[in-house]
């Protein structure tokens, strides 16, 4: 055991394989919580990107907003200042002309003179004495529409006001009117200024609605530019997120157009993963040796004990059940050795495949008399007629189809068969292994071709390294095929291995 948890250290486990059975359960959870994950990675507040887009935009938004707000201000005040010079010169020129008309007909037919002299359709005026009576206005006022609406309105300022009536927007102001010492009471004047207001308005929701339209459009292109800038971070997290333990040394980040700090990132990244590949390196030139230096004297220890068994007659029971222990525990620590050594081989590509044309027909038939010779177990085949070959290494195909078999004595009961199947799908080859076993629980499917992972012990019969389907996997992907387990409880499991036809 001291052994096993030793090279289960020193044995990196691979990535997770994802299998048919446990995809088709997820997919369901995939696809209903797609469009919140989409909306979440968005709106990420977290998130480099959006931070940055939210700020920018933010005082973009904030200094454009500020100045259509200024600007609508300065265009308001110059609207009413003119209006309100204009009213002014009229306030001004009024008492003269109430004084040249007086000189030749009474005082009141005077300022009448004056207000019909100084009155158009948008600039009225009217006069009240002390309590409160109109005494001269301007023709228009005698309209029930305009004089009703303008007549009514109390407390007008001394300071030209634009004032909101049903509507109709007028500049209005009052200012007491004194003509040779004589008090007439007040002055009002009222500027139509409806149609320059409508006018302002209009103009001021166009530009309110441009204002806005221009920082959608400067948010989305800051967004635009922000996310092309960050580019050069994506790359990285790709490529590192797809680096391997058996390919640290062929991982490289080559950024040729960005930032300075982002190429000092990459070139830290690249000196870790030098250094990981060189650590990775003696990790795995130090398993390698070790179990090589480790399986000659466990060799020999095992055919000791072997050769005392063979001359056990002066032995006791109990001494007979602890050697064939002994033995039993020497040959599966050798065999853990060869499955660390196959595996060290294959990390570091010195295991050579010997491709050539193979009929699967034939191989079939070869491996399943193999398999008989060291097992008692029903193993049929199911051949088509038809011939099938594939580009393989025979002896690495052999071993694979072996250890599945293998795997299915383990873990099903003496009198169920296993059964071997070989047809042809298309331009692939297809060769399947069924027993009628225990199973594979549906969680633990997407986990049997790693390193060193067994089943749950209660269904193990016969223990194991835990290497035997991690071997299998890789050989079969060295040899450009796949593998693939559909299995339900205490129904029995498939294993597919499927190839490129010839």
């Amino acid at each position: 055991m001291l052994l096993y948890s030793l090279f289960k250290q020193l044995t990196s486990p691979q990535k997770k394989t994802q299998n048919i059975a446990v995809e088709r359960e997820n997919n369901y959870f995939r696809d209903s919580s797609f469009k919140a994950k989409l909306v979440g990675k968005i709106l990420d507040t977290a998130s480099l990107k959006v931070r940055l887009t939210v700020g920018i935009a933010g005082v973009a938004a904030l200094g454009m907003g500020g100045l259509a707000v200024w600007t609508s201000m300065r265009m308001q005040h110059i609207l009413v200042s003119t209006n309100k010079e204009n009213m002014k010169y009229i306030a001004t020129r009024f008492p003269q002309d109430v004084k040249i008309y007086s000189e030749m007909i009474p005082l009141e037919e005077g300022a009448k003179r004056a207000i019909a002299s100084l009155s158009t359709t948008d600039k009225l005026i009217w006069i009240k004495d002390a309590e409160g009576n109109i005494t001269a206005k301007s023709q228009t006022l005698n309209t029930p529409e305009i004089g009703d609406t303008l007549l009514a309105v109390q407390n007008v300022p001394l300071i030209p006001q634009v004032q909101d009536l049903h509507g109709s927007y007028w500049l209005m102001c009052a200012t007491p009117l004194q003509v040779n010492g004589i008090n007439l009471g007040q002055l009002y004047l009222a500027h139509n200024i409806t149609r320059d207001q409508v006018m302002f308005l209009n103009l001021m929701r166009s530009l309110a609605a441009a204002t806005i339209i221009a920082i959608a459009t400067m948010t989305a292109i800051i967004a635009f530019y922000i996310d092309r800038s960050m580019q050069p971070l994506k790359k990285i997290s790709q490529l590192t997120a797809t680096i391997s333990a058996d390919k640290l040394d062929q991982a490289r980040i080559s950024l040729e157009q960005a930032p300075s700090e982002v190429k000092e990132l990459a070139e830290t990244v690249d000196g870790m993963l030098i250094r990981l590949s060189d650590s990775w390196g003696h990790q795995r030139e130090l398993l390698s040796n070790v179990s090589h230096e480790l399986r000659t004297p466990l060799t020999i220890i095992s055919g000791y004990i072997q050769s005392i068994l063979r001359r056990s007659d002066n032995l006791s029971e109990m001494q007979t059940e602890a050697l064939k222990t002994a033995a039993s525990e020497a040959d599966r620590t050798v065999q853990l050795l060869q499955d660390l050594l196959d595996l060290a081989r294959l990390d570091s590509d010195r295991m050579q495949f010997q491709l050539e044309p193979i009929i699967l027909n034939d191989l079939l038939h070869e491996v399943v008399g193999m398999a008989k010779q060291y097992s008692a177990r029903i193993i049929t085949l199911d051949l088509k007629p038809d011939i099938i070959a594939i580009k393989a290494d025979s002896h690495r195909l052999k071993q694979v189809l072996l250890n599945l078999i293998d795997n299915a004595v383990k873990y099903s009961e003496p009198a169920t068969p296993i059964t071997l199947k070989l047809n042809r799908e298309n331009d692939r080859a297809i060769i399947q292994l069924c027993d009628r076993g225990v199973g594979i629980p549906l969680q633990q499917q997407g986990r049997i071709f790693e390193r060193f992972f067994r089943v749950d012990e209660s269904r193990n019969r016969a223990g194991g390294t835990g290497l035997g389907l991690s071997i299998v996997k890789t050989l079969v992907e060295g040899m450009a095929g796949n593998i693939t387990v559909r299995s339900q409880l205490n129904e029995g499991s498939t294993f597919t291995l499927s190839f490129p036809a010839q």
